[in-house]
């Protein structure tokens, strides 16, 4: 597996109005969002609506690209799903998953990219739990801004996780590794989507704004 010797950065915008929001990405010199919803629209803030969201951003030389049909958190795939509730570990595997990851890896060549969602604390969000948990492999640095005069790196955010479940301690039964991995299972199944119906996830994929 190719490595990549890069920088990524996450951001929800629920805390921010869009001028805090995009003094916040300029202080940390981001020129490019992902945006990773699946639904590209905010009912209680509507200038994070996508086309209101993308006209902000590239009036401010911050371009916009939209990857909620490849790495958000949802999809149209009932291969995906368990019991009606997603399963990351089968997106993760998808095709359309990991077009959107390629598309990651290619933008990171020329821009400074943040994945963009609504949480403000990235471990209740997908961007960390589903897609950061995949770029590690890519040896990329992850880190996730929480707000315009602080970051922590993927690590930390890891150990925040893991304290979460009270799995922060060393543990004879078991290794590190499989703790880190009991507490990406355990948020997963606390924020991972769940269809209200099985048409949800069985309908044919459109690639226009869909979770």
């Amino acid at each position: 597996m190719e490595q990549y010797n890069k920088i990524i950065y996450t951001i929800g915008y629920a805390a921010h109005t869009i001028e805090s929001f995009i003094a916040t990405l300029e202080k940390f010199n981001i020129t490019a969002i992902a945006d990773v919803r699946s639904q590209p629209y905010s009912k209680f803030k509507p200038e994070f609506n996508r086309e209101n969201l993308k006209k902000a951003l590239i009036n401010n030389r911050i371009e916009y690209v939209f990857l909620g049909d490849n790495i958000g958190a949802r999809i149209k795939a009932p291969e995906c799903y368990n019991n009606g509730q997603v399963d990351y570990e089968l997106i993760s595997k998808h095709p359309l998953f990991q077009k959107g990851i390629d598309r990651l890896l290619k933008g990171m060549e020329k821009f400074s990219i943040a994945l963009m969602c609504a949480e403000k604390d990235p471990i209740n969000c997908h961007r960390t739990i589903l897609i950061c948990k995949q770029l590690k492999k890519y040896q990329i640095q992850i880190y996730h801004i929480i707000d315009a005069n602080t970051s922590e790196n993927h690590t930390e955010t890891e150990f925040r996780l893991m304290k979460l479940f009270h799995l922060e301690q060393p543990d004879l039964f078991m290794k590190d590794s499989e703790r880190l991995e009991e507490a990406y299972s355990r948020q997963e199944e606390k924020i991972a989507y769940v269809a209200e119906n099985e048409t949800e996830y069985t309908a044919k994929h459109t690639g226009f704004d869909n979770e």
